[in-house]
């Protein structure tokens, strides 16, 4: 399966029996991340009637988050994050903030406002693939380290950090899934590593 995630932060518009729905999709680090570029659009937009949000983080799936900001349950971030994840994306947030026009637009009608100011603004997009990656700390004898050099460009692992004392170290992103890490990386008496 193929990661994308956005390339720069969107701001798009939509409008809905009065209401203004200004969408902020942006890229993510993390959850510290997103909550930084949460309150910067809350100062932008203080007297906001809700401020209602999605992200995904990670690849398996189970690191995400929704919030409805006040609006009734399920009407707000479950769409949101919807069109998140049928445009496949993932390390990204949408942030929905809403000004009432003064006309109740009903469940239907916020999902579908939520559903569409996410989705119009995610047209807007531009995706860069993600590599999923683990990363390592190999320690190494000096004797292997050029075969550990070529072991890690023929799988295109990259090399974060060096360090040489006694032995030498390595801390490296190896692209996964891989289909010869085990033959790689299995038991070999030269070097050990461990997820880091």
């Amino acid at each position: 399966m193929d990661f994308f995630t956005l390339q720069e932060a969107v701001e798009g518009f939509f409008k809905e029996k009065g209401s203004k729905f200004i969408a902020y999709a942006f890229p993510i680090a993390d959850e510290a991340d997103f909550k930084e570029k949460l309150l910067n659009i809350k100062d932008l937009h203080p007297k906001a009637t809700h401020h209602c949000y999605a992200y995904r983080l990670g690849f398996d799936g189970n690191q995400f988050r929704i919030n409805d900001d006040g609006e009734p349950s399920g009407s707000a971030g479950k769409p949101i994050l919807g069109q998140i994840d049928s445009f496949q994306l993932t390390n990204c947030a949408v942030v929905v903030v809403r000004y009432f026009g003064g006309t109740k637009l009903g469940i239907p009608g916020l999902i579908m406002s939520y559903k569409e100011s996410t989705k119009l603004v995610l047209l807007q997009v531009s995706l860069k693939k993600i590599i999923p990656t683990v990363r390592l700390k190999i320690h190494f004898t000096y004797s292997f380290q050029n075969k550990l050099d070529y072991l890690l460009q023929q799988i295109n692992g990259q090399i974060i950090e060096k360090e040489f004392t006694e032995n030498g170290v390595y801390i490296v992103d190896i692209p996964l899934p891989h289909p010869n890490f085990d033959q790689y990386f299995g038991f070999h008496e030269n070097f050990s590593w461990e997820i880091f």
